[in-house]
Formats: structure tokens, C-alpha cells, sequence
């Protein structure tokens, strides 16, 4: 198959548990990037702290699908490509179920040139957020959440045990109106639940990119981790599972890669498919 594109998440795949791209997997994207291939970034996180992690990639002049595809930015000048955005209307109706479970969400927004990426609502963050909230990430913003409309809403985000966001899941699944819902379990203690709009994917931003590239899914090639790569690993040519994958995932893929992602595996993976040293 004549691929053009490689597509890659972060956290678990791209990313080591030291979250740092090895040298391996920084060459290899280097290279494939020297031979007309498209390097795209497909990630649960900000697009700000995608653009950090990714530094030592820049070469590669990545687009960016940050958010689970909820927003979609170029690299090299952090221009806006697209975004898919959740009504607040919805976000209310979450926010107050939540409020019943004694869960309080998390809020990224799209506000990258404003300075912040994410709002939050308990004071005491640390202990309400299980520490999803850095002491030292400055690009956050305290806000109650009732107070007036939030606009640009690119997730919503709760962060506790599995199956108390399982069942909170369950829950948010009979509300009415259309929206995506993702449950991360590929985290080292807690998991991850997040709420996007429907296309809020990132398969579903991936496919309107390719699109304007005239690339077809066959062409692609998909590396994740995690309950948010599935639509990827599923539609594109080739998608990969990596090691330390979920089983959910691993069922998905097309195959799974021999290395983890703390063995450098994408490194080993995309060398053995394009024949690069």
C-alpha cells in the first residue's frame, strides 16, 4: 500500500512514561516526514500541551488534532483549521447529573490565544481533581459554572475511579441530544471520562482533513493506546495497537505493535513498514 499519512496519539503511544518522544521515534517521524509523508498528532490534551510535548518533532510540521479532534490547529503557526464545539446547552444538562454522582467536571475551551485552555469550578482543585489540574499549569481559569453561558466548549472532562464514571456514564447516555462520549481506562490510577460534541472524534476530524488532502483512509496508517483511538485504529488502512494497549483497542486494531511505547515501538513499527533504518 502507497501510504501517505501517519497518524499518532500521544500519551502511551508516541509518548514514553516519561512523556518524551525517544530519539528512535523522533528519527523515524523525521525521516518519513523528509519523504512527503504527513505526520499528524491525534491527542486527548490540549492543544497547548500537545504543542509543548511534540517539540522535539516540529521538523515534521505536524497538524495537530487536539482534544479528541474537537479542535484542529497546524503546528508550525498554530493556525486554526477546525473546530467542533459542544452546546452549552447539553454541557447544563451534564453538569447537573454530575452534580447528583458528587462529580465536578472539568472544562477545556478554546481560548488558546487568550491564554487558557481549561476552567475549572472547585477552588480546592488538587483534591476535587485527583491532581488532573498541575500546580504549575498557569493556563487554567476558576469560574462557577452556573453563572452564564461558557462558549467554546471543546470537552468536559471528569477524572475519578472507572466504575463510578461507568455507571455516571450509564447515566448521560439517557440524556437527550447528540454528543460523543469517551472512557478512558489506560491511565495509571484513575480514568478518564469526556463528553465532546458528536464529531468531537478523532476519527471524525481526521476525516475531513484527509479529505481536503484528497488522501484516501487507505492511505493512512493509525497508532493508539486507548477507548479514544478505536474509530481511528478502526477506519484507517492500517491501524495499529500498540503493546500496552487496551484489550478494546487491541481487538480493534490490525494488528498490534511488538514493542511498547517505552520500547520506542512506533519506531520499530513504521521502520518495518517503510523500510527505514
Amino acid at each position: 500500500m502507497d501510504y501517505k499519512m501517519v497518524v499518532l496519539d500521544l500519551d502511551g503511544t508516541l509518548l514514553n512514561d516519561e512523556k518524551t518522544i525517544s530519539e528512535k521515534n523522533a528519527h523515524i517521524l523525521n525521516e518519513l516526514h523528509k519523504q512527503g509523508i504527513h505526520i499528524v498528532i491525534a491527542t486527548g490534551r490540549n492543544y497547548y500541551m500537545a504543542k509543548i510535548l511534540v517539540e522535539r518533532i516540529k521538523f515534521t510540521e505536524p497538524v495537530i488534532l487536539a482534544n479528541n479532534g474537537a479542535v484542529v490547529r497546524y503546528y508550525v503557526n498554530d493556525e486554526f483549521i477546525e473546530s467542533n464545539y459542544l452546546d452549552f446547552s447539553i454541557f447544563e444538562k451534564i453538569y447537573e447529573l454530575g452534580l447528583k454522582y458528587n462529580l465536578n467536571p472539568i472544562i477545556h475551551v478554546d481560548e488558546y490565544y487568550q491564554g487558557y485552555d481549561i476552567i475549572y469550578e472547585c477552588e480546592d482543585y488538587e483534591e476535587v481533581y485527583l491532581g488532573y489540574i498541575k500546580k504549575d499549569y498557569k493556563r487554567t481559569r476558576h469560574k462557577k459554572f452556573n453563572e452564564e453561558e461558557i462558549k467554546n466548549i471543546l470537552s468536559v472532562c471528569y477524572f475519578n475511579e472507572y466504575q463510578k464514571l461507568f455507571n455516571f456514564k450509564n447515566e448521560i447516555q439517557k440524556i437527550p441530544g447528540e454528543f460523543n462520549i469517551i472512557l478512558n481506562q489506560n491511565l495509571k490510577s484513575w480514568s478518564l471520562l469526556e463528553l465532546l460534541n458528536i464529531n468531537g472524534c478523532k476519527w471524525c476530524a481526521l476525516k475531513k482533513y484527509i479529505d481536503r488532502l484528497g488522501i484516501d483512509a487507505n492511505q493512512v496508517i493509525s497508532i493508539g493506546d486507548d477507548s479514544n483511538d478505536i474509530e481511528l485504529i478502526k477506519n484507517s488502512g492500517l491501524g495499529i495497537a500498540m503493546k500496552n494497549a487496551t484489550d478494546r483497542l487491541k481487538d480493534a486494531a490490525d494488528s498490534i505493535s511488538r514493542f511498547s511505547n517505552n520500547e520506542s515501538g512506533v519506531y520499530y513499527e513504521l521502520s518495518e513498514i517503510f523500510k527505514i533504518k
